[in-house]
């Protein structure tokens, strides 16, 4: 590519330093000469020669150029130039985007504790004369910058990312000390036919000066393709990274995030401010476009004083393009766009591991939809937890990831969408094997990222979503071992916390197949939360007829995927107007004694199935007669022959069945719940 000549050069400069900026020309060095015309424009930020080996650990790089102070917070696109000199000849590789950060402070090396990007980012460009390299404008990014060690496990955010080989898209560990400075091309949506492929890639600065850097342009192609431990920095005898920055020509104070879902309102849809001011000379007016929905909506302000636009979105299966532009003699740019935008329907899932809703056996993602999306991580580390806080889309069988919302959650989230035509998120903050008081808030500092009520909350409340959930999910009581009193207790104080800042929630319990695992004769737990819903004024569920069930946890088919299906029948009652025969849990009212034979009155007439078998998962309490059969009676009730006159009986169990086996369901397949009720 051909050098810019000294007057166009010239031109530049005095054209930026005419709206108030200071532009630094780039390198002379003759390999910088495509780099040099696509940064045309911009300010130079940094400037470093990498060594062949660093431990920049909490440590400021020794950059040769650092202009970050003086820039601050005004910019408005960035940009990156590395050029090499090697095996391969020059080589050279432009790239500029949308700012993943309003810190020009935080545009280089990420080398001190915390500092993680891990995420899309947009208005991809990419220029560069190395083969492979996928050249234009209009692409989309992601960024995989931190100091910390890191694995080849998957978020599940990039489309054709691999789960087991250094890509784009690995995943940091709370160890200190590699470092990964990484920009990607990826696929916009998921699925997508877009192959994910690094554009530059600076590995390995934060480790120790015993450790050689790994590096290269484009995709490498004789080991990983993010050259992650290729220690190849000693074979170039050239390694310039240069950072810019795009000085702006608009402040912005609000604007959505790329991927955003904004709660609709009663009339079903938002209203998102964009809201700012010109601080460039020449500036005459702003324009925001707005475009989805089959239309485009046009707002402009003149340049003297703030602006602040709430253009209209409405709740549905599209999403929309929010458009930035300062205008004025010879000036036409965009300042900020933003993309993916949707209005939706929020929910919250907490509790133990089958509320995280793992990948045991069999995968979810097929269920997953550019419409079901999730904000942050559900990572249980503060370190990492607090670092993220962008949008994501929601991922099913991946946990403790950006966007990981669970198999059930998934599925229960694509029922509405397919249902109902509304988008979701779904904000997952469920953690495996831990008690109640695990997940309890710490009342003098609600957002502290070392609890998981913290790292929750602090999730919602940065999203713009805490007081506009539309519903909270609790799956939680194995680890207590059916200690009834703890867990109610504990439920209780943390429903009264949930209930003064999610004040537009409906609460949804489910009973517990088990607790501990691998036991369902122990039933004290599972009758205190069936007691619940009246109690505590929350909608039950019931997870007994889920037969593919393991002892503890379940597979997706016959497991989270109808768990999913029964849920979203309850919730489509609770909040969409949808059918409710058939759909709640069939809950037991009484149980009275008529010689060998027990009734068992239901609070609701709704048909039930009775599958052969089931009547080895009742017992009586006092007696040693069991149950013979089960039958469903057409005034909604059960009537149980027992195999003798049950003499000293005071209570009939359901205990439910472990693992694989009968049930007593009704229309959607939900079991009946587990119940432990005096005879009378």
């Amino acid at each position: 590519m051909p050098r810019s000549s000294p007057a166009v050069l010239t031109t530049i400069l005095a054209t930026v330093a005419a709206l108030g900026a200071v532009v630094s020309p780039a390198s002379a060095d003759p390999q910088a000469a495509g780099c040099d015309a696509a940064a045309a424009g911009y300010t130079t930020a940094l400037q470093i020669n990498l060594p062949t080996s660093a431990s920049w650990l909490n440590t400021t790089p020794p950059y040769t150029v650092n202009n970050t102070a003086a820039i601050g917070s005004n910019f408005d696109r960035v940009g990156y130039c590395l050029e090499l000199n090697g095996p391969n000849g020059v080589q050279w590789v432009w790239t500029a985007m949308a700012p993943f950060t309003s810190d020009a402070k935080r545009l280089g090396l990420q080398t001190s504790t915390g500092h993680i990007f891990r995420q899309q980012v947009g208005d991809l460009e990419v220029a560069s004369n190395v083969a492979g390299v996928t050249t234009g404008t209009g692409q989309t990014g992601y960024v995989e910058m931190w100091p910390n060690r890191y694995d080849g496990s998957v978020s599940g955010q990039v489309p054709n990312a691999s789960g087991s080989t250094y890509d784009a898209d690995d995943s940091p560990t709370t160890v200190l000390g590699h470092g990964s400075f990484q920009i990607h091309q990826i696929g916009a949506t998921k699925p997508s036919s877009v192959p994910a492929k690094p554009v530059l890639s600076i590995n390995r600065f934060s480790e120790s000066t015993s450790n050689t850097l790994s590096l290269g342009i484009g995709a490498n192609t004789s080991g990983a393709p993010d050259w992650t431990l290729t220690n190849n920095a000693a074979t170039y005898t050239q390694r310039k990274l240069t950072v810019y920055a795009r000085p702006s020509l608009v402040k912005l104070t609000e604007m959505p995030q790329d991927l955003k879902l904004i709660p609709r309102d009663s009339q079903n849809g938002a209203n998102p401010a964009v809201a700012g001011e010109v601080t460039a000379a020449g500036v005459d007016q702003v324009e925001l476009r707005v475009t989805g929905h089959g239309e485009t909506q046009t707002f402009t302000a003149p340049a003297g004083a703030p602006f602040r636009f709430t253009p209209r979105i409405e709740a549905g299966l599209w999403d929309y393009t929010f458009e930035l532009k300062a205008i004025g003699p010879g000036i036409d740019r965009v300042v900020a766009r933003r993309t993916g935008i949707v209005s939706g329907d929020v929910y919250v899932v907490q509790g133990q591991s089958n509320a995280q809703a793992a990948k045991y056996t069999g995968a979810a993602n097929v269920e997953e939809s550019r419409y079901l999306r999730s904000f942050g991580s559900s990572t249980i580390e503060s370190a990492l937890s607090g670092t993220d806080r962008v949008w994501h889309y929601a991922t099913g069988d991946i946990t403790k990831q950006p966007g990981s919302a669970g198999q059930w959650a998934i599925r229960m989230g694509r029922r509405i969408t397919d249902t109902y035509g509304v988008p979701v998120a779904l904000f997952n903050g469920a953690h495996g094997g831990k008690p109640v008081s695990f997940f309890q808030r710490n009342d003098t500092t609600p957002n502290d990222l070392t609890t998981n009520y913290g790292r929750l909350r602090s999730r919602l409340q940065a999203s713009g979503v805490l007081s506009k959930v539309k519903g909270v999910f609790w799956y939680q009581g194995e680890a207590e071992s059916d200690n009834a009193s703890v867990h109610v207790s504990g439920f209780t104080s943390l429903l009264a916390d949930w209930r003064t800042e999610m004040t537009a929630a409906k609460y949804f319990v489910y009973q517990v197949r088990t607790s501990p695992c691998n036991n369902t004769t122990t039933i004290n737990l599972r009758e205190a939360q069936r007691k619940l819903g009246p109690s505590h004024g929350v909608t039950l569920l019931s997870t007994t007829s889920l037969s593919g069930h393991d002892g503890c946890h379940f597979a997706y088919a016959d497991g989270y995927r109808e768990m999913g299906d029964q849920t979203f029948a309850v919730v489509a009652r609770e909040l969409y107007g949808g059918p409710s025969a058939g759909v709640a849990p069939p809950n037991p009212a009484s149980v009275t004694k008529s010689g060998a034979t027990l009734t068992v009155k239901l609070r609701s007439a709704d048909p039930l199935t009775v599958e052969a078998g089931v009547r080895a998962d009742f017992r009586l309490v006092g007696s040693n007669v069991t149950v013979s059969a089960v039958a469903y009676q057409a005034d909604g009730s059960l009537k149980l022959t027992l195999s003798g006159t049950p003499t000293g009986a005071t209570a009939l169990v359901y205990q439910g069945h472990l693992k694989s086996g009968p049930a007593i369901t009704n229309a959607t397949g939900t079991g009946l719940l587990a119940f432990n009720l005096a005879i009378s």
